[in-house]
C-alpha cells in the first residue's frame, strides 16, 4: 500500500509540474488578456475625447434657414470663424435674393452677406452679434487617410432645432476635397467636419446619395484671407 501511495505522489508531482510548465512556457496566459484590455482602454479614451470635443465646439455651429424667392425652404449649418460675428457657410444654403435667418447661440441677429465664392461654394456672412465661440483650424498637412473624424451640425424639425453628430473616417484626400465614409441627410449640408481634437477640417457638402465630402480648411482659409 505504501508503494502505491508513493507512486500516486510521484505521478501527482510530475503532473502538477507539467501543468505549470505548459501554462507558463507553452501557453502563457498574460499574452491572451493584454490586447483585450488595451483595446477597451483605447475605445474608452476615444469616446471620451469625442464627447469633450463636441462640448468644446458646439456653440460655434450656426443654424441657417432660407426661404427662396420661388418659395422653397433650404436649411443647413454654418460656422462662426471670428468672435465678432463672421460666419462661413455653403453658398448654396444662402442663394442670392433669399430671405435668411441665422440662429447663433439661441439668438437671431441681423446679418449681411460680405462675399461669395461660387466656384468653391462658399459664402461669408457678418452677423450683428459679438462674443461668438470659435474653433481652431487643423494643419492640413497633418490630415491622414483613415483618420477618425466627425461632423456636427443643426437640423430643423417640427419641435425645433436639434444638434446632430455623425462620425467616420477620411476615405479619400486631396487639396480640393476631403471625402469621408459618412452617410447623412442633406439637411446637414454646411455642417462642419472635425478631427477628434475638435479642430476644423472643412465644411460638408452632401450629395444626393448622402455621401459626405468636405471643402477643406485650405480653401476656407484662402476665402477668409487667413
Amino acid at each position: 500500500m505504501f508503494k502505491n501511495i508513493s507512486k500516486l505522489a510521484i505521478i501527482f508531482i510530475f503532473g502538477a509540474g507539467g501543468g505549470i510548465f505548459a501554462s507558463q512556457i507553452l501557453w502563457p496566459q498574460s499574452d491572451v488578456s493584454v490586447p483585450v484590455i488595451e483595446t477597451k482602454e483605447i475605445t474608452i479614451e476615444e469616446n471620451t475625447a469625442l464627447q469633450d470635443a463636441i462640448e468644446k465646439i458646439r456653440k460655434s455651429i450656426v443654424a441657417i434657414k432660407t426661404e427662396t424667392k420661388e418659395g422653397k425652404t433650404i436649411t443647413g449649418s454654418g460656422l462662426a470663424v471670428t468672435n465678432d460675428g463672421l460666419v462661413v457657410t455653403l453658398s448654396e444654403i444662402v442663394p442670392k435674393k433669399g430671405n435668411f435667418v441665422f440662429f447663433v447661440d439661441g439668438q437671431t441677429p441681423n446679418w449681411h452677406i460680405l462675399k461669395r465664392d461660387e466656384e468653391n461654394n462658399l459664402a461669408l456672412i457678418k452677423v450683428e452679434q459679438s462674443n461668438l465661440s470659435t474653433v481652431a483650424f487643423v494643419d492640413f498637412d497633418q490630415v491622414r487617410l483613415g483618420q477618425r473624424v466627425f461632423l456636427l451640425g443643426i437640423i430643423f424639425e417640427k419641435n425645433g432645432r436639434l444638434e446632430a453628430v455623425n462620425e467616420g473616417i477620411v476615405s479619400s484626400l486631396s487639396s480640393d476635397r476631403i471625402k469621408t465614409n459618412i452617410i447623412e441627410k442633406s439637411a446637414l449640408s454646411g455642417s462642419a467636419l472635425f478631427n477628434i481634437k475638435g479642430e476644423l477640417l472643412g465644411l460638408n457638402v452632401i450629395d444626393s446619395e448622402g455621401k459626405v465630402t468636405a471643402i477643406p480648411v485650405t480653401k476656407i482659409r484662402a476665402f477668409l484671407g487667413r
